[in-house]
């Protein structure tokens, strides 16, 4: 049966290209994709994934590369370029955030769109990979602006998405707010026939009021922390008075402080992109995050200690929260940290020759593609949601999570002792022998 459409590659030029959308040196990009696609081939040995298998997802099924001019406030135009990476749908339609970036590209799009294809097969959800986004800097347009990129990304991808075939959510730089805006915009020029309010499930992600879920604003966050309390369970640790530094505090890494705070443990650092503070007597995670949300960072939060990036990295703590961009965990960085627990609330923040100095110093790792996979575990609730009409209460969604990333680790942990590998090279083998599965049964048409 096919499982797919044709490869797609789609170019739309129309005037030149703003300087503030010029794309940075690929170098960090191209290594993040290496690093995904050297973790593939890692786990795929493991399992012994048979070659045809690995060809198929050595690259993605589509690349969707967009250049839509938007009318600015200042009455100018812009060009900017957006991107659509498919990488998987054996499973299901493809699923994954959106970030609006300065330095968004197309190979950190092809790696993000990979880890989601094994997030999803691991946790075992009706769903493939895709991941975009839009170059752009988000904070430096007004709110007129963005809506306006963001609904001309929309319509510039057409029907490249859809709530059964590609359905993206919030990532990087977007929020519940944007993805209403692609809601709308895609129930608009949908077709009259496509009209419905089934067609809500086109993303997720939403405001409650425009048919989010319960629970899914935290939910990334969450599922971070049902994982961490599993390991602290099977060390024999009690979380009650531990301390944990946290790089970046947007939406995962602020929820996270926030339910880490309330079981106990103390937030003493904290980092984002305008540089890293530190409390001793521990963050107030409450009211930092709502200075954050006034100021856009941390920066000017008085209750804090500015210090240097090595100082932040090496200070002492129980856990170290990476919920920023990836490749932030390098050998370097490793060396610093003076921590038990790496749990990684971002896509890829641990380097391979990072991951290799935090083993031999005995720090575990909670990888990425288990421990952040709260967020589409609960987008896939509210599709369904959506999908029947429904809307379940907090508690409905938070018990459905719980169970499903106790479940998870613990088939992870499982595997990883039987076969005396990584955790992360457990999770995505356990990832590629679904997908496996799902290959053998259904082949390739015709």
């Amino acid at each position: 049966m096919q499982e797919c459409v044709p490869f797609v590659v789609i170019h739309v030029t129309m005037v030149a290209m703003d300087s503030r959308t010029s794309a940075p040196p690929p170098d960090e990009s191209r290594y993040f994709l290496q690093c995904v696609q050297g973790q593939f081939e890692r786990s795929a040995r493991i399992v012994s994934l048979p070659d045809h298998i690995r060809t198929i997802l050595s690259q993605p099924k589509n690349e969707i590369i967009v250049n839509f001019p938007v009318h600015m406030e200042d009455g100018s135009y812009k060009l900017f370029k957006g991107y659509r990476i498919q990488h998987n749908n054996i499973l299901g339609p493809y699923k994954g955030g959106l970030r609006f970036h300065p330095d968004t590209r197309l190979d950190e799009c092809k790696a993000l769109a990979t880890i989601m294809t094994y997030k999803c097969a691991l946790m075992d959800i009706p769903f493939g990979g895709g991941k975009g986004g839009v170059r752009c800097d988000p904070r430096a347009l007004t709110e007129t602006e963005l809506m306006r990129v963001t609904r001309r990304f929309t319509h510039a991808l057409g029907n490249n998405i859809g709530p059964d075939y590609d359905i993206p959510a919030p990532d990087v730089g977007t929020n519940g707010k944007m993805m209403v805006w692609i809601m709308d915009t895609y129930m608009n020029t949908a077709g009259h026939a496509g009209r419905s309010s089934a067609q809500a499930r086109v993303v997720t992600g939403k405001t409650l009021e425009c048919g989010g879920s319960q629970g899914r604003e935290k939910a990334t966050a969450q599922g971070l922390v049902h994982c961490l309390t599993e390991w602290a369970r099977d060390k024999g640790m009690s979380l009650e008075g531990k301390t944990a530094l946290v790089q970046g505090y947007g939406n995962v890494g602020s929820h996270t402080a926030m339910i880490l705070a309330r079981l106990g443990v103390s937030i003493v650092g904290v980092a984002d992109h305008t540089g890293h503070v530190l409390n001793p007597e521990g963050f107030n995670t409450h009211r930092l995050a709502d200075h954050v949300k006034k100021h856009g960072s941390i920066e000017g939060y008085s209750k804090s200690q500015v210090v240097t990036r090595d100082e932040f990295f090496s200070y002492k703590a129980d856990f170290f929260i990476p919920a920023a961009l990836q490749n932030q965990i390098g050998a370097r960085e490793a060396k610093l940290l003076q921590v038990k627990l790496v749990a990684e609330g971002a896509n890829n923040p641990t380097m391979p020759d990072g991951e290799d100095e935090l083993e031999a110093r005995g720090i575990d790792i909670l990888p990425d593609v288990l421990a952040n996979a709260g967020g589409v575990t609960v987008s896939y609730y509210e599709w369904v949601q959506n999908g029947r009409h429904e809307t379940w209460d907090l508690e409905e969604v938070e018990t459905r999570l719980e169970k499903a990333m106790k479940r998870t680790y613990q088939r992870v942990v499982d595997f990883s002792r039987e076969n005396k590998c990584r955790m992360r090279d457990a999770a995505h083998a356990l990832a590629l022998l679904r997908l496996k599965q799902v290959y053998d049964q259904r082949r390739i048409f015709p």
